[in-house]
C-alpha cells in the first residue's frame, strides 16, 4: 500500500513546506495550564485564564515578530481565546502569515514492563478532536513522545518501539483530518552520558520512528520532525556549538528521509542563547542537508520576555522588545547568519533545564 492520498494531500504538503520556510520558525506556546502556572508563579503572577491569555497576547501582538514565525503551537484553551480587544488569536496569527497549531497529546504515563519509561496518551478520540481543531482554524498538530537516556540500558527497545508506533498512529490520524503532524520524539537531556551516547540513541530512535511512519503509510512530505539536538547529558561536560552541529546533522543524515521538508528543533532546556547558537552552527555547517533546519522553541523564546514582563502593564514594551530580539536571533540562526548579539536582558544565558520535564 502506498502512502496517504486523502483529500488533504496537497494542503498538507503545502503547509508543511511553509512552516519549514528558512528565516522562520515556530513559537511553542502550548504549555498546559499546570506548566504555564509554574512559569507565572516564577514571576509572582496568579495562574488564571486572564493572565494566561495576557501572556499569550503579549507574545502574539509583539510588533514585527510574526515576520519571523511560520507557526505557533497553541494549547486547547488558547485556540479559542481572543485579544483584550476581542480579536480571535487564530485570526490574528493568520493575518500575520502564521499558521496556528495545536497540542493534541494528553501527556505521558509509565510504560508497564519498563524501569520508569513512559508512553504518550491521547489516541482515543483523536480523530474527532482533530476535526474540531481544523474547524477552529488549526493547520498543524504536535504530539510529544519522551525517552529517557542512560549510559547503558535506556531507552529500552520496548520504549523506542512503543513511542515510535504512537507517533506514527497520531501522525496518520492527523493527516486524515487535515493537520500536519509534528513528530516529536524527545530524548531528555537528563544524565551524565556523553555526546557519543546521545548520538547513538538519537539515531536508534529516529530510525525506529521513520520505520513506523512508513509502516503506517504516513505522507512524509506532509510532516515535520521536532527532535532534540544531539548534546552531552546535563551532568556531563559541555561541548561547542560546532560539535553539536556536526553530531546532530550526522544523526539526521543517517536516519531522516529527504522527503520530510524541515526539522523544527526543540530547545530541551538549553538557555535561550545556547539554543540559538547551536541552531546557527548547524545552518553554517558545510554538509548535505536536504531539509531546512529551523526551530520550535518554547522556553528558549520566552524566558527573558517573561522576566521582563513580570505581569506588569508598564513592562509591556520592554518584554515585547526582548521577545522580538529572540525571534529575530532565531530567524537569523535558521540562515546561519546569527552574530551572537541578542543576549539581551535577564535570562538569555540562564539554563532552562528541568529534570524529567513535563508539559
Amino acid at each position: 500500500m502506498s502512502c496517504f492520498k486523502g483529500k488533504y494531500h496537497d494542503e498538507l504538503i503545502g503547509n508543511a513546506a511553509y512552516i519549514g520556510t528558512p528565516g522562520k520558525g515556530i513559537l511553542a506556546a502550548d504549555e498546559s495550564t499546570g506548566t504555564i502556572g509554574k512559569r507565572l508563579c516564577s514571576i509572582n503572577v496568579e495562574n488564571n485564564e486572564n493572565n494566561r491569555r495576557a501572556l499569550r497576547e503579549l507574545l502574539f501582538c509583539t510588533p514585527d515578530c510574526l515576520q519571523y514565525l511560520s507557526g505557533v503551537i497553541l494549547f486547547e484553551e488558547t485556540l479559542y481565546q481572543k485579544t483584550a480587544a476581542g480579536k480571535p488569536f487564530v485570526e490574528l496569527l493568520k493575518e500575520g502569515g502564521v499558521l496556528p497549531g495545536i497540542k493534541v497529546d494528553k501527556g505521558t504515563v509509565e510504560l508497564a514492563g519498563t524501569n520508569g519509561e513512559t508512553t504518550t496518551t491521547g489516541l482515543d478520540g483523536l480523530a474527532h478532536r482533530c476535526q474540531q481543531y481544523y474547524s477552529a482554524g488549526a493547520r498543524f498538530a504536535k504530539w510529544r513522545a519522551v525517552l529517557k537516556i542512560t549510559c547503558n540500558d535506556q531507552p529500552s527497545q520496548l520504549a523506542i518501539n512503543e513511542n515510535a508506533n504512537g507517533l506514527a498512529r497520531y501522525a496518520i490520524i492527523c493527516q486524515e483530518n487535515g493537520l500536519v503532524p509534528i513528530v516529536e520524539p524527545e530524548i531528555l537531556v537528563d544524565g551524565s552520558h556523553d555526546i557519543e551516547r546521545c548520538a547513538y540513541v538519537t539515531e536508534c530512535v529516529l530510525a525506529a520512528v521513520y520505520k513506523a511512519l512508513n509502516d503506517h503509510h504516513v505522507l512524509l512530505e506532509g510532516t515535520l520532525l521536532k527532535p532534540n539536538m544531539v548534546t552531552p547529558g546535563s551532568d556531563s561536560n559541555k561541548v561547542s556549538p560546532d560539535v553539536i552541529a556536526e553530531y546532530t546533522v550526522r544523526a539526521l543524515q543517517r536516519t531522516m528521509p529527504p522527503a520530510v521538508p524541515a526539522v523544527v528543533f526543540l530547545s530541551g532546556g538549553q538557555s535561550e542563547e545556547e539554543a540559538t547558537l547551536n541552531l546557527n552552527a548547524m545552518n553554517k555547517l558545510k554538509a548535505n542537508k536536504p531539509w531546512s533546519l529551523t526551530f520550535s522553541f518554547g522556553r528558549a523564546l520566552q524566558q527573558t520576555t517573561l522576566k521582563a514582563w513580570s505581569g506588569k502593564d508598564e513592562n509591556l514594551n520592554k518584554a515585547q522588545s526582548a521577545f522580538l530580539a529572540r525571534c529575530k536571533a532565531n530567524s537569523q540562526a535558521t540562515l546561519g547568519t546569527y552574530k551572537a548579539d541578542a543576549a539581551l536582558g535577564d535570562g538569555a544565558s540562564e539554563s532552562l533545564h528541568v529534570k524529567d520535564y513535563k508539559y
